[in-house]
């Protein structure tokens, strides 16, 4: 999901090194972000199951 936007109003959570605890893909690079590396997690309102985890330059640099 390269663009949360397109399912309307999104939230944006600050994941801290201490609560990542697991490994994710980040939609943006495709690269992993390993447990203990801080991001942002990016929710649809109206979707939140599509919510996804990205790295934060690369939630930064997408538009």
């Amino acid at each position: 999901m390269k663009n949360p936007e397109a399912f309307g109003e999104i939230e944006v959570k600050s994941i801290q090194p201490y609560q990542a605890v697991k490994k994710y893909i980040c939609p943006g690079c495709n690269r992993d972000i390993p447990a203990g590396l801080g991001h942002v997690v990016i929710v649809p309102i109206e979707a939140p199951d599509l919510r996804r985890h990205w790295h934060r330059g690369c939630w930064n640099k997408r538009i």
